[in-house]
């Protein structure tokens, strides 16, 4: 009896104080989430009741950082957080132990703890050296095997919880039915709209369970444009039933599947709001009307780069602001001029084009936020072994196996794959596209008694000719095509006799062609639909280059499937060989 009036009086309490909301059916049969609940409103209160009206702004405000620039930098970021108090941070390039230096010392700045975000879509390899690469999302919608893409998000949010980092935007939802996109491309799981779906969600439950937030990008779908948002303001003229039927297709699905973030994306949209030269994320149909209110999104709502042309083109800095708050977003990251912005939407508040009560709903929402990341108790990040820490056996171990499942078998029409009697037959690697020594050719050789030759991008018919006539004594040639970028587009950067030569090598029989870049390069060999036996890598690393040799050598499998149609090669294709 004693026992049940005290839980009657925990929440009478509460009550009596003005701290209650309405408690949901569960959290009345679970004391213990109950007051859980209570304690973060105690918290997001009365951190909220310490600000001034432009505090408030600020917390809906991330700012660039980077571990690499100059101290002027970094004291110009620490000047945004001391004298203006913004939300969070958003760190770029640079390398681990610095950018933890600076998270230490920014933190200990700020009144209230950042949210520290970064875009690491494969990893934090993509902005951090030092650190590792997973695949890209296009190699990623290659493999079967969704549970890798589970633990890899699970492992990227283990290493961004070891550096203090809580947001990670990704991942990347659109669904990528345009060859020519400049900035989607290889950062999508694929034209496939199902399996977008499968694989973001694999990814993003990986880094929910632990503990990040995600942000799926970019909202409404950024698959089918020509232009780059960063340079200009893409024009997307599909109707809305299409808009629904693709674009929108897997922010609907991983919205219903639990969903915690997105991120809206800078285009133009006639079919869902026809102002003109307006992009989507200072559009209320497109966030408040669609995101909002017809896909029922609750989770947070982040801006994509305010600093980006899509915008500024066309809204300089404060008026592009005002905009997105009106539209619906909760934070804005990267504007031109943080200052000009807050003082800008203050003006809007004080004349009643901005309510106040959406202020402090949305800065209520952020402080949320924050408790559930556990910033509530913020801790230093202990610097000792943090390098080593982020190259753990078991990330590598897990990069490797996701660099096998996306290996994609497309011809094998002599059954020449996997190689057998490899002691009887003379062997060439060719790695085209390197100067040097390349791991396709040092992993062959530790299986196997080959010869190894390279040619540059810039090879001339000469020493090409050179090459040829050494060839032609081998019973098998392993040629790697090599990228040259830094990171997979669909361009082919080889001299016109090197792509010659390609073209030849393709007709032979003996030719066993690994392509380690983009796979819409696929369109630029001449010749390549005639190749015997073709393997699809995706992109060019040593994992990449190692799970291939493995493979032709019979020490692999090959079980990925095309995640994009190219020419006579058609999404879903592959031979698989276990």
């Amino acid at each position: 009896m004693k026992k049940r009036n005290l839980f009657l009086f925990i929440p009478l309490t509460f009550t009596l104080l003005g701290l209650t909301s309405v408690e949901t059916k569960d959290e009345k049969t679970n004391v213990t989430a109950y007051l859980n609940r209570i304690k973060k409103e105690i918290w997001v209160d009365s951190v909220f009741n310490t600000f001034s009206e432009e505090d408030k702004i600020a917390q809906l405000f991330f700012a660039a950082a980077y571990s690499n620039r100059s101290k002027a930098e970094e004291d110009a970021v620490s000047n945004l957080i001391k004298k203006h108090h913004i939300g969070g941070l958003v760190f770029f390039q640079g390398s681990p132990t610095k950018q933890a230096e600076l998270t230490n010392r920014y933190q200990t700045e700020s009144n209230v703890p950042l949210m520290i975000a970064m875009d690491a879509e494969w990893g934090l390899g993509m902005r951090l050296d030092s650190t590792i690469s997973f695949p890209y999302q296009m190699a990623l919608g290659a493999t079967a095997e969704d549970n890798l893409i589970y633990e890899m998000g699970a492992e990227i949010a283990q290493q961004f919880k070891r550096i203090g980092m809580h947001i990670n935007f990704a991942p990347v939802a659109d669904v990528n039915n345009n060859a020519n996109n400049p900035v989607i491309n290889y950062r999508s799981f694929g034209e496939d709209k199902v399996k977008v779906v499968q694989k973001a969600y694999a990814y993003m439950k990986g880094m929910q369970d632990n503990g990040l937030i995600t942000s799926a990008k970019h909202f409404p779908g950024h698959g089918d444009t020509d232009v780059d948002s960063h340079y200009g303001l893409p024009v997307i003229k599909h109707s809305r039933e299409r808009l629904e039927d693709i674009e929108l297709y897997p922010f609907k699905e991983l919205i219903n599947k639990g969903l915690n973030g997105i991120m809206v994306a800078h285009m133009n949209i006639p079919a869902l709001d026809n102002t003109p030269n307006l992009p989507t994320t200072l559009s209320q149909p497109v966030i408040t009307n669609l995101l909002r209110n017809d896909l029922g999104f609750k989770g947070l709502i982040f801006t994509d780069a305010m600093n980006m042309k899509g915008v500024t083109a066309y809204h300089p800095a404060g008026e592009a602001e005002v905009k997105a708050l009106l539209a619906g977003n909760d934070i804005m990251e990267l504007s031109e001029n943080i200052p000009k912005a807050i003082e800008a939407i203050k003006s809007a508040v004080k004349q009643g084009v901005i309510q106040q009560e959406s202020i402090n709903e949305k800065c209520k929402k952020v402080l949320t936020a924050k408790y559930d990341l556990g910033l509530a108790k913020w801790e230093k990040i202990n610097l000792n072994n943090l390098t080593q820490d982020l190259n753990n056996e078991k990330a590598k171990t897990l990069n490797r196996q996701l660099s096998a499942a996306t290996l994609t078998l497309l011809k094998n029409e002599a059954n020449l794959l996997p190689l057998k009697n490899i002691e009887k037959q003379e062997i060439a690697v060719i790695s085209i596209g390197s100067g040097s020594n390349t791991s396709l050719q040092n992993k062959a050789n530790e299986l196997a008694k080959i010869e190894s030759f390279s040619l540059p991008i810039t090879a001339n018919s000469q020493s090409i000719q050179k090459v040829k006539s050494k060839l032609r004594k081998f019973d098998v040639v392993i040629v790697g095509l090599h990228d040259t970028q830094k990171r997979p587009n669909n361009k082919v950067e080889y001299s016109a006799d090197l792509q010659s030569f390609i073209g030849e090598l393709a007709q032979n029989p003996k030719s066993v062609i690994v392509v380690l870049k983009n796979p819409y390069t696929l369109a630029r060999f001449k010749n390549i639909e005639k190749t015997k036996q073709l393997i699809m890598m995706y992109y060019d690393c040593e994992n990449a280059q190692e799970a291939a040799i493995n493979f032709i050598f019979g020490k692999g499998f090959a079980t990925g499937k095309m995640p994009v149609s190219v020419g006579n090669f058609k999404a879903g294709e592959g031979i698989e060989v276990k």
